[in-house]
């Protein structure tokens, strides 16, 4: 027994591996920051990345001249498959690029129309603003497309122009889990007038298969 005092004493002194054992404590916390502030910086980027197709889609369709073929769509949503590769928004988000255009009716039928709509991707998507024909024999869509009930937050097609309205819609797919956000949609709109076009109707000169981006249904 006397002998156990002595070695008490220097255990009791002993603080070797302390280090090591306050680590071990607080190792899950850290890893747990790390990957909350991981899963933090994704979904920021795919926002970021949303956003950024949704005002690519809409400014090359409005850049297109004279007229707009089912070929220039295709074009278009490769560009936007090409920028979205990591995202794979393809397999898990839609794109909507309307048409909006005066109906070109007298009042009380006064308003806006969608000529046409086209859709790419094969997430299970509706468009929030309506399909193509909403608003061509009434005043249903006299404030335009867009978020909120106002025409302040809608856009508007000017008399013999139209605008190129793109939605895109997107499954977010998370680098970590999806405990931290939980499942979550990402969508975002973007608006630009045409430039030079005045025939605004979709055309289809080569005969193309429109299943890439199929008119939206």
């Amino acid at each position: 027994m006397p002998r156990l005092f002595p070695f008490a004493d220097r255990l009791h002194r002993d603080d070797r591996g302390v280090a090591l054992i306050e680590f071990a404590i607080s190792l899950p916390v850290l890893v747990i920051l790390c990957l909350a502030g991981l899963e933090c910086a994704n979904l920021a980027l795919a926002h970021l990345r949303v956003s950024q197709v949704a005002m690519l889609v809409a400014d090359n369709a409005a850049r297109v001249r004279t007229s707009i073929d089912e070929a220039d769509v295709n074009e278009i949503m490769t560009g936007a498959d090409l920028s979205t590769e990591a995202l794979r928004l393809k397999a898990n988000g839609r794109i909507f690029l309307s048409d909006l255009e005066p109906n070109g009716k007298a009042s009380p039928n006064t308003g806006q129309y969608i000529r046409w709509q086209r859709c790419w991707g094969s997430g299970s998507f509706t468009s929030s603003y309506g399909v193509a024909g909403n608003g061509q024999n009434d005043a249903s869509m006299v404030l335009g497309m867009g978020p909120g009930t106002t025409a302040a937050t809608k856009v508007t097609a000017s008399s013999g122009t139209a605008v190129m309205f793109v939605e895109v819609a997107y499954n977010y797919q998370p680098l970590v889990s999806n405990a931290i956000f939980g499942n979550r949609v990402i969508r975002y709109s973007s608006a630009f007038n045409v430039r030079e076009r005045t025939d605004q109707a979709i055309k289809n000169a080569g005969n193309l298969a429109t299943s890439a981006t199929a008119a939206c249904t």
